[in-house]
């Protein structure tokens, strides 16, 4: 990883770590199960990606993106909480360490979930930003991770276990529930520093190959790490409609590449100094 991404990072892992949720009350766990995700670490992608587009146009702004960043991640953290509940995959490992249920109980669990999905706008709204800027990234962010983004394709996941889809059913499914919020993520980037709509609509499509590169990579971790290595429950798969379920390993790994070379393509459209950032991010996470 570059130098000034490694800066960016440190500088929003102190930022958020400063800015999570405070509900002081005489609860015996709520607090500490609130912090406790973030405290584990996690990769950080979405937000490191918005940063990477607003210190490229705009580096004096990155102390208010800080601000949408933190949203970002925090609606993320609450989809990875729900998302390991024993109602969907029960999963007992994330970030390297127990999930909220295993650790206290569902109900913590859920209600963390709910929390962090709520204060994600609290930060948006609470971004020393200009309003009608922070109207946009609510609502793009509202979009894409609620009923017509993340949401949809978690109830396609969980409707359709078992059942097995085609090839344009699961690339529908990924789009939503992993691909838009990475995707929004460099588009709520554009919308800080003022990019023309061109530029969101290219940085947004980007986003969605880079998001279903990222699944790719996701479903063969899930069949080739251990949950040691990976950080979270793996070969816990069997029965979903992952990539290399579909396609076998052999195919997933091309359709892996394939991604690669489809994204590193539409960067070329890109200003060099964004084209070589995400360049970059692409190197280092997934190749």
């Amino acid at each position: 990883m570059q130098n000034r991404s490694k800066i960016l990072l440190q500088n929003f892992e102190n930022f958020l770590q400063n800015h999570l949720p405070v509900a002081k009350s005489f609860h015996p766990t709520y607090q500490k199960a609130l912090h406790e995700m973030f405290q584990a670490g996690g990769k950080r992608f979405r937000p490191l990606i918005l940063l990477h587009v607003v210190d490229t146009y705009e580096p004096l702004l990155i102390p208010g993106a800080n601000f949408i960043a933190a949203g970002i991640e925090m609606l993320h953290t609450y989809s990875l909480i729900h998302d390991d509940l024993p109602t969907f995959d029960d999963a007992p490992l994330r970030r390297g360490a127990p999930t909220l249920h295993v650790s206290y109980d569902e109900v913590t669990a859920t209600l963390v979930g709910d929390a962090l999905n709520s204060h994600s706008f609290y930060m948006i709204g609470d971004a020393p930003l200009d309003a009608d800027i922070k109207v946009r990234l609510i609502k793009e962010l509202a979009l894409n991770g609620g009923a017509e983004g993340m949401v949809l394709g978690q109830a396609i996941d969980c409707y359709f276990e078992n059942k097995k889809l085609n090839i344009d059913e699961l690339t529908f499914l990924h789009i939503h529930k992993t691909a838009k919020l990475i995707a929004v993520s460099l588009k709520m980037g554009a919308i800080i520093v003022g990019l023309d709509s061109t530029y969101e609509d290219l940085l947004y499509e980007i986003g969605l190959k880079i998001g279903l590169l990222f699944q790719v990579q996701d479903d063969i971790i899930d069949v080739t790490l251990s949950d040691e290595e990976a950080g979270k429950t793996t070969s816990n798969d069997a029965n979903k409609n992952s990539f290399t379920n579909l396609l076998g390993m052999n195919g997933a790994l091309e359709e892996k590449q394939k991604l690669i070379d489809e994204i590193e393509e539409m960067i070329e459209k890109l200003d060099e100094k964004l084209a070589l950032k995400l360049q970059s991010m692409i190197n280092y996470y997934f190749k």
